[in-house]
């Protein structure tokens, strides 16, 4: 190895400061190159492309997996290379991608389908720490786990929105202790829009369902009830509770 090539892997030197892009090119293309140098090179938002390209062809430093995940979320790289790379990584490289801010929203998305894809093939405890851990769209999808300990966890994952527990309320495959356990949550149970999806599921406790009903208009409840999945004794007694109001006034 000549005393240039040497050098060029003991430090990365910006390409601003450098001769050349032909320099660095080397420096991607040398045997020797580890995956923190290579990390390194890559954390420079202005590395070209041909550059990064060179990188993802070395196999010696693509063995790293945080070199790998900086790739795909470099700004630079290339779209077909960057999918390749997020369809390589490991669940929780993936679910580490996918929270990188300056990542672009359609690899995101990819990253997300690929995790929801996994679901069903994984540990519980790797589901466990997606729960709590993963964006929004893995972490609701996981609201609907067959394991109790998994979905509430995901409850608590910070990313989970008001609308992803409503979908969940009216999907068919909400089991009737994931309901109870909205109709009793702290914070969850006290929302207008969650409250009138667990009107509508057929799990919901009589005595919470009055209690949501109470709160609602009545032209408003009943056009729920019209809809509502909840047993025909629940239903009744409602809307005749909703006659007694009538008459009270």
């Amino acid at each position: 190895m000549n005393s240039e090539t040497e050098n060029s892997t003991k430090s990365y030197v910006p390409l601003k400061s450098v001769a050349n892009e032909a320099a660095l090119t080397r420096q991607a293309d040398d045997a020797s190159l580890t995956g923190d140098l290579a990390l390194a090179m890559v954390k420079d938002r202005d590395l070209s492309s041909e550059v990064i390209e060179q990188i993802t062809r070395n196999a010696a430093a693509m063995k790293s997996r945080k070199l790998r995940v900086a790739l795909a979320a470099h700004a630079r790289t290339p779209r077909r290379i960057a999918l390749r790379l997020i369809r390589e990584l490991y669940t929780f490289d993936l679910m580490q991608f996918s929270l990188i801010p300056a990542v672009a929203a359609d690899l995101k998305r990819v990253a997300d389908e690929l995790l929801m894809a996994r679901l069903a093939s994984i540990t519980l405890g790797e589901r466990l720490a997606l729960a709590r851990r993963s964006s929004a769209m893995v972490a609701s999808a996981l609201l609907l786990d067959k394991e109790a300990r998994v979905w509430q966890t995901a409850l608590e994952n910070p990313r989970v929105t008001e609308n992803a527990i409503v979908k969940a309320l009216l999907r068919p495959t909400a089991t009737p202790a994931f309901v109870k356990a909205i109709c009793h949550h702290a914070k969850w149970s006290l929302r207008p829009e969650i409250r009138m999806a667990l009107l509508r599921n057929e799990y919901t406790p009589l005595a919470r369902a009055l209690v949501f009903a109470k709160r609602l208009p009545p032209a408003q409840l009943r056009d729920i009830l019209h809809n509502s999945r909840l047993p025909e004794r629940i239903k009744t007694y409602l809307r005749r509770d909703l006659d007694r109001d009538k008459k009270r006034i």
